[in-house]
């Protein structure tokens, strides 16, 4: 005979059988989240409900609230979405676990209903295969299983999941033997998630990266001698790998091997082309300094990076593939099913295209495309920069839409002239005197030829400027200012290497970018 602690009775029974439909709940969801993550590693890490209901979440955001988590979180806005999903998931969980107290097939149902969902979200991603599916079928009937044993150890004198007429009270609950069978399954939900990390093609990947030699490119980057400004609080030339912005639709970042990836070049082309990365590598690479801009950068934002790229000439390889009358866009896909169009002219008009290997003297990073991304200087990444690159083909733009031109951004993206004052900042406590404010400014592809900064509404000073790299690099810039006590608004504007200058009119990032100047109020003591 159970002794008193073990057997809870109608008295706190209500107390307690809420109490188990919580932890039931939890317990369940976490064996269904973790079994399915590790079936998942092992048939396609990418088809892991979480990962694919995240995505179909991200591709159903409307574009204003997707613009407003970039330009609010940046890159943390996967990690957002992702605490946002858990929440939800552990509510529902909770709620499901309570309902499955007295009415066990309620439990049953909403399991069954997010299976469904998983399985639906998996095989409407690009490039789904069925066997996608597995992650969330699999997930389902296990929760399932879960749900059904909890059940029995904490209640095993119940005969029926149904309420009693009129609402009795709530069953007997066998607390020790429910207890024990909690602590298993979340054991066992823990051991699957992890074994399903392990499992999954971003480890793989990570040391795949750490293999690759890249080679010395036959035309290196040329000299950088006076391009970066001794000023403190103006950002480095060159962005660091690990503080280069990170902008694309990807809520997993794909563990591409180098020695599984392969690229594929075909449409309207005289003849297709597969390359394996050995092969990639083996062809002339190219270095260059290149600055890249995200369409969705807001005045004076971060969303835009300079690096040192190395990689395989794009122009070139078209060429040998042989280019169709016509085949006015170049869509390429990356290994998630990302798509993005680059005009064709654009990209063979003898620029830097290329496909990049290298990013700041080390393999690329795998947020930022490892084994392969491509780079087309002078178009917003969107249009131009894809990451984890596997398929090239040659069409045309009335025949295809990519992923963001279907969502309503502009076509063609020419990267905009602009300019960025980086320090003073508004919060920095300034003193009366001689203060430096600078900044960088952008037109990749023209080339930035002046830049000048606004005081107070007063004239126009000229900025000095650094040693121009390449036309495809931003510029730091620096003026001297005798800043007096009191309240002062600074504003930059930058003109390109044809003669235009930045608008000041104001417009968003939608659709083809952000305009007008960059303002700064400063307060100086």
């Amino acid at each position: 005979m159970r002794s008193a602690p073990d057997r809870l009775r109608t008295s706190t029974g209500m107390e307690g059988s809420l109490l188990v439909g919580m932890l039931m709940g939890l317990v369940t969801g976490a064996v269904a989240i973790g079994t399915a993550h590790l079936v998942a590693g092992l048939v396609n890490p990418g088809a892991s409900p979480i990962v694919t209901v995240g995505q179909a979440s991200i591709d159903a955001t409307p574009e204003w609230l997707k613009g407003w988590a970039i330009r609010s979180f940046g890159s943390r806005d996967k990690l957002v979405l992702l605490s946002g999903i858990g929440a939800v998931l552990v509510l529902i969980a909770l709620g499901l676990g309570i309902a499955s107290v007295r009415r066990l097939w309620v439990g049953f149902v909403g399991l069954g209903m997010f299976g469904a969902l998983g399985v639906v979200a998996a095989l409407t991603r690009p490039a789904a295969e069925p066997i996608d599916a597995l992650p969330a079928l699999v997930g389902a009937v296990t929760a399932g299983a879960t749900l059904l044993a909890l059940h029995r150890r904490a209640f095993p004198t119940l005969r029926s999941a149904a309420p009693e007429p009129g609402g009795g009270a709530p069953p007997d609950l066998d607390r020790r033997r429910f207890l024990l069978a909690g602590a298993a399954g979340g054991v066992a939900a823990v051991f699957a998630g992890g074994l399903g990390n392990l499992l999954g093609h971003r480890f793989r990947a990570d040391a795949s990266r750490a293999e690759v030699v890249i080679p010395a490119p036959s035309s290196p980057a040329t000299s950088t001698a006076g391009v970066e400004l001794s000023v403190p609080g103006l950002g480095p030339y060159l962005t660091p790998n690990d503080r280069f912005y990170r902008v694309d639709t990807a809520l997993l970042v794909p563990g591409v091997v180098a020695e599984d990836w392969r690229l594929r070049v075909h449409g309207m082309v005289d003849h297709e082309i597969a390359l394996g990365y050995e092969q990639l590598l083996a062809r002339p690479l190219i270095e260059r300094d290149i600055t890249l801009a995200c369409v969705s950068n807001p005045v004076g934002g971060e969303y835009v990076g300079n690096a040192r790229w190395i990689g395989a000439p794009l122009k070139d390889l078209l060429e040998e593939a042989g280019v169709l009358p016509g085949a006015d866009q170049i869509v390429t896909r990356s290994a998630d099913g990302f798509t993005a169009g680059t005009p064709t002219a654009v990209a063979m008009d003898g620029r830097d295209a290329m496909l990049a290997v290298a990013m700041n003297g080390e393999p690329l990073p795998l947020d930022h495309g490892f084994p392969v991304r491509m780079i087309v200087p002078g178009l917003y990444g969107y249009v131009s920069a894809t990451k984890w690159l596997v398929d090239i083909e040659l069409t045309t733009f009335d025949a295809f839409d990519p992923y963001w031109i279907e969502r309503g951004w502009a076509e063609r993206a020419p990267i905009k002239t602009m300019s960025r004052i980086d320090t003073p900042s508004p919060s920095a406590p300034l003193r009366a005197g001689r203060v430096p404010v600078a900044g960088v400014a952008w037109a990749q592809h023209r080339g930035v030829d002046r830049v000048e900064l606004r005081i107070d509404e007063e004239a126009w000073i000229r900025a000095e400027l650094a040693t121009t790299d390449t036309i495809d690099t931003w510029r730091q810039w620096v003026v001297m200012w005798d800043a007096a006590p009191g309240d002062h608004t600074l504003q930059v504007r930058a003109t390109d290497g044809n003669g235009e200058t930045q608008t000041p009119e104001r417009a968003d990032p939608f659709p083809n970018g952000a305009t007008g100047y960059h303002t700064v109020v400063v307060r100086v003591t």
